[in-house]
Parts: structure tokens; C-alpha cells; sequence
């Protein structure tokens, strides 16, 4: 299972003028830190190193605990995703008819580990607990779409389906 960086330009992200204007409003207040965070990835998609030493140095807090707290929470990333984000469930039902199968398979199709995205920036993989779509196990979401009841040679028309979806946007 490989791991691709793929944030060559990411040194060049700057805070924009609604992020900043955020951070000076929730500077003074309790938990800032955490609804600073929420605010940067919502506004990139993940959390950029280059912005971390800033947000430092704004909220007047280390950069140690800018990553603990990054680290600790699931929900914080450090890397951007892909432009399709595919979500495996692995809670019990799911892992039970096979959605471990449907992630081995997805790994091998789309050469990646989970919590990767793909070298071309195309897809990225994550492992969920349940999803509320028991019935319908095993389930993958993909940028918020359901799809249930797959097999493993559902994959690859799948991905195809995703792949398909950006010539038909451009």
C-alpha cells in the first residue's frame, strides 16, 4: 500500500481574506483552535502545513498543539483529497458481507492504501464505520452517493462511472 503526496504547489497556499477576518473574530474566544481548523478545511479541503505556522502565530498557541489536535480528531486533514472521495464501510453488516473484499478490490484497482489518494489526484480512499445504510450492505459512498449491495466485480465499472463523470463535466 503506497501513500502519494500530492501538494507539490501547497507551499504557495495563502489565507484568504474571509479565513483571516474568521480567525481575528474567533481569536479571543474559548475554542478557538478547533473552529479555526474547521474553518481552514472547510475552506481547502485539509489543512495545509504552510498554514499551520500562521494560525500559530495568530492564535498565539505552539505549533505542537495545532497538531495535536490535528492528529487526534479523524475528521482533520493534512492532505488534500481527490476529486472523487470514496468512503468503504466497514461497520459489522457491511464487514460481514464482505465490504473488507470491497476495499481489498478497490486498493488493488485503484493501486492505493486507505487514507491515500490516488498519483493523479483522481480518487481518494478511506475506511468508515457504519453509514446507517445497514440494509443495503456492504455499502461504498462515493462524494455522497450510496451505492449498496456490491460485489467485488462491481468495482471497476464503478470507478469508471466516477473516471467517466470528469470528461463528460469538461
Amino acid at each position: 500500500m503506497s501513500e502519494t503526496k500530492q501538494n507539490t504547489s501547497e507551499d504557495k497556499v495563502q489565507i484568504t481574506p474571509e479565513l483571516m477576518a474568521f480567525i481575528e473574530e474567533w481569536k479571543s474566544k474559548p475554542g478557538n483552535l478547533i473552529m479555526v481548523l474547521h474553518r481552514v478545511q472547510q475552506t481547502y479541503g485539509y489543512i495545509p502545513r504552510s498554514l499551520t505556522f500562521e494560525i500559530a502565530s495568530m492564535l498565539k498557541v505552539p505549533l505542537a498543539k495545532i497538531y495535536g489536535v490535528i492528529t487526534f480528531y479523524n475528521f482533520f486533514k493534512t492532505e488534500k483529497s481527490g476529486r472523487n472521495i470514496i468512503q468503504v464501510c466497514l461497520g459489522t453488516a457491511c464487514y460481514l458481507r464482505g465490504g473488507d473484499d470491497i476495499m481489498a478490490e478497490l486498493e488493488k484497482q485503484l493501486g492505493v492504501g486507505v487514507d491515500a489518494t490516488t498519483p493523479d489526484g483522481e480518487f481518494s480512499l478511506e475506511a468508515v464505520r457504519c453509514l446507517g445504510c445497514c440494509g443495503l450492505a456492504p455499502v461504498v459512498v462515493i462524494n455522497g452517493e450510496v451505492h449498496g449491495k456490491l460485489s467485488t466485480k462491481d468495482i471497476a465499472p464503478l470507478l469508471d462511472q466516477y473516471r467517466g463523470a470528469k470528461a463528460k463535466q469538461a
